[in-house]
């Protein structure tokens, strides 16, 4: 997978050493520069290109909302900042995600595949052919190889991070591809959302039990939020 380049600007250490640290547990982030001012970033801009800016607001001499405005071609932008008021402004600039001091490496890594999927939509940058959902099956790049994985060999994936887990009938796959990338390639008459991170063949299901779902002995937990439509999509009623 080819490197994503990204920008840290924020005027605090502890705050850059944060986000520099999340960066490092996700190996297809690599970090092109830190900076301390918005004035420092700028020129790092001119000088390379870079795909995400995690760009504080709040900042001597220049703020993250005027810098942005400076630039004509901006990267996708992601705000961390410790003020939620800014969000609007933040968004009408079209800041791909808006991240509230202090935040979670969960909900960094929800705003890293935001851009991800803005940066190299899944269904172009990851499956060479077959994505039409009239076919019966889609190919996933995994490992350096090209699988073609019929969709009835498909038993569920998981969300993990920027990439999806899909366990098939045959192997346990790791594609480079964001889990609602992969909800786009399957059929949503065949491949129910069950869960946040869950994604299911029904016609793999073995049983189900109370808020969980057996496939193979691997047991999937139900959401709250998705359990009435679940049942609905099986023919029953909650």
């Amino acid at each position: 997978m080819t490197p994503i380049d990204c920008l840290i600007v924020d005027d605090e250490p502890i705050a850059r050493d944060i986000i520099r640290t999340y960066c490092a547990h996700l190996p297809y982030l690599r970090v092109a520069s830190v900076c301390g001012s918005a004035l420092e970033a700028r020129a790092v801009l001119m000088q390379q290109k870079v795909d995400i800016v995690f760009l504080d607001i709040n900042m001597p001499v220049m703020d993250g909302i005027s810098f942005l405005k400076t630039l004509k071609i901006p990267p996708q932008i992601i705000f961390t900042t410790a003020y939620k008021e800014y969000a609007v402004d933040a968004f009408d600039l079209a800041a791909c995600d808006y991240l509230l001091k202090p935040f979670s490496l969960e909900r960094f890594i929800v705003a890293v595949d935001k851009a991800m999927e803005k940066l190299q939509p899944a269904a172009n940058a990851f499956v060479e052919a077959g994505e039409s959902k009239d076919d019966d099956f889609i190919f996933l790049k995994a490992d350096g190889k090209i699988y073609k994985v019929m969709h009835d060999d498909l038993l569920y994936a998981e969300a993990n991070g920027n990439y999806t887990k899909v366990r098939t009938t045959q192997h346990t796959l790791l594609p480079a591809m964001t889990f609602s990338g992969f909800e786009e390639l399957v059929p949503k008459s065949k491949f129910l959302r069950i869960h946040r991170s869950f994604i299911i063949n029904k016609s793999k299901i073995d049983h189900i039990e109370g808020n969980r779902v057996f496939i193979q002995n691997t047991e999937i937990p139900i959401g709250s939020n998705y359990r009435e439509q679940f049942l609905r999509q099986i023919g029953l009623s909650s």
